[in-house]
């Protein structure tokens, strides 16, 4: 039985993940299946390594797929390639993954779908009001939603913090790179939340990526008015996001 059920595939700067989804609950019904990015990460290499998830979770061709991807995507063509190879820029990324995975795709910037799984089921569910969804992870991807309602492909990892780019600054990359203390990298997390703050006057914001697993090491170290929560689906977001998109009429 496939009704209510959809493969959401989340691809980033260092891992692609998969995993079949109950979109009316948000639950993985599949082990969640995980592969490298291919060095460079080209479109070609990119789409074998999704065909190579896909066969492993042996999903029919009938569930529909959505992917998370770390791009502005404006009518299913990427427009920006912070983290992946710049041949992305400008492709029809939407065409180029239903055609070689014979599958019906939904495309969406990866932190937009990890804010609609917190929104419709986790940290942000009936909160009114700004929500700014961020992922920490090889770069910093945001999202904005008021009153549940999806402002898509903000891109407020790019925001310049003092003389640096946020992302370049305080990324989780950028902590294991250069070995940051969680008391160093809350420092830099500080600056970056206080200056979303100052901008945006948000009711809640929700912190995922891989790293929200170890939230209690930094969030309580800093010092907002705004709450500040882990993502309730940690790194699993943005497959439960995609996956409920790609299920939408």
């Amino acid at each position: 039985m496939t009704q209510g059920l959809s493969i959401g595939l989340d691809i980033g700067g260092t891992g692609i993940k998969a995993g079949i989804v109950n979109v009316h609950t948000g639950e993985l019904v599949s082990e969640r299946v995980k592969v490298a990015t291919p060095a460079g990460a080209k479109p070609e290499s990119v789409v074998a390594a999704t065909q190579s998830l896909l066969s492993q979770l042996n999903a029919p061709e009938n569930i529909p797929l959505g992917i998370a991807f770390p791009s502005i995507v404006v009518d299913v063509v990427t427009l920006l390639a912070a983290n992946i190879d710049q041949s992305w820029i400008g492709l029809n990324a939407g065409q180029l993954f239903s055609t070689r995975l014979h599958r019906e795709v939904t495309i969406i910037n990866d932190a937009d779908a990890a804010g609609v799984a917190e929104v419709a089921f986790g940290a942000g569910k009936d909160i009114p009001g700004l929500i700014i969804m961020t992922t920490l992870g090889t770069g910093i991807g945001s999202a904005l939603f008021m009153d549940g309602v999806l402002i898509p492909n903000a891109e407020l990892g790019h925001l310049t913090i003092g003389r640096h780019e946020a992302e370049s600054w305080a990324s989780n990359a950028v902590r294991e790179k250069k070995q940051l203390s969680w008391k160093r990298w809350s420092r830099r997390l500080q600056e970056y939340f206080a200056e979303l703050e100052m901008l945006f006057s948000p009711s809640l914001i929700i912190v995922g990526g891989g790293v929200s697993k170890y939230a209690e090491e930094f969030l309580p170290r800093l010092s907002l008015r705004t709450p500040i929560v882990a993502a309730s689906f940690r790194n699993n977001a943005g497959i439960v996001g995609a996956a409920r998109l790609s299920s939408r009429p």
